[in-house]
């Protein structure tokens, strides 16, 4: 078998331009931050993702799809058993068409999309245009906008700022304390209430009480998918000693309830014949 060195996957992407490309593996995250000069779709059939830019975390579970813009520096990391990582990457040549292709979304895959993902696996590489596959995989980006109207609104903020950096550590690391405050963050981290308030505030244009929030329910999204607690005691490993509070925070956010969430994980597995 001959090993295809990271370089030369990254160069083969974006070679021919017009082209789509088509690539089913584990491979995106051997990279570093990187970009493309073709937008990115990612789907992930059993595991999950998370994907890295400069300025947010974003958490991919199961029967989502990531959209990366063209010219987007991430990096994507996977957890946990990761059957199978579609990657189809798209010519731009109608990208000015739709605002859509523009930002970064997650989105759910209906039953249309799933099919469609399915029956791309028979192709890698390069698909020219004026082709059959070409025409098909131009019919699946101009569907996107259609049938993706909901993104998943789940995004951690993140920051070069070294001052604050060891503080969100510090919140992940203990998200399972349900007395953790702005109070006790700042004193186990050697800040003021306002100072710290003021930092994640310019750093990161977001309160510490949200973006604990955000931390929370990220964290419970993977315990969901990817172990098999109880829905409370997902509930109390992320800091929440009220089943109610916590499903209620979790439908305002995810848009979906914590049991309706969980079975994201059975239907994956039910698709991939593993149960």
């Amino acid at each position: 078998m001959i090993k295809v060195s990271n370089e030369d996957l990254l160069f083969a992407i974006d070679e021919k331009p017009e082209t789509m490309y088509v690539w089913h593996s584990r491979f995106e995250d051997r990279f570093q931050d990187h970009k493309h000069l073709k937008g990115q779709l990612t789907y992930v059939e059993g595991g999950i993702i998370f994907l890295y830019t400069k300025e947010k975390s974003y958490f991919l579970p199961a029967r989502h799809y990531v959209w990366i813009p063209a010219g987007v520096e991430h990096h994507l990391q996977h957890r946990y058993h990761a059957a199978i990582v579609r990657n189809i990457y798209f010519d731009t040549t109608t990208d000015d068409e739709n605002p859509f292709y523009k930002q970064i979304g997650i989105y759910p895959v209906n039953s249309l999309l799933l099919e469609m993902f399915l029956f791309s696996e028979r192709w890698n590489g390069n698909i020219t245009p004026k082709t059959h596959e070409y025409d098909f995989l131009n019919t699946l980006k101009n569907i996107l906008p259609v049938v993706s109207e909901h993104p998943l609104p789940i995004a951690l903020p993140t920051t070069e700022n070294l001052r604050l950096r060891p503080v969100l550590r510090h919140i992940v690391d203990g998200l399972a304390d349900d007395r953790m405050s702005l109070e006790s963050v700042g004193k186990a981290m050697g800040f003021s209430e306002r100072t710290l308030s003021r930092l994640f505030q310019s750093a990161l244009d977001t309160s510490f009480f949200q973006y604990l929030k955000l931390a929370r329910m990220i964290k419970a999204m993977e315990k969901l998918l990817e172990s098999d607690a109880t829905i409370s005691e997902v509930a109390y490993q992320v800091g929440y000693n009220s089943i109610s509070s916590f499903s209620n925070t979790f439908y305002k956010m995810v848009g979906k309830r914590p049991s309706e969430f969980k079975e994201l994980k059975q239907a994956t597995l039910t698709k991939m014949n593993l149960v």
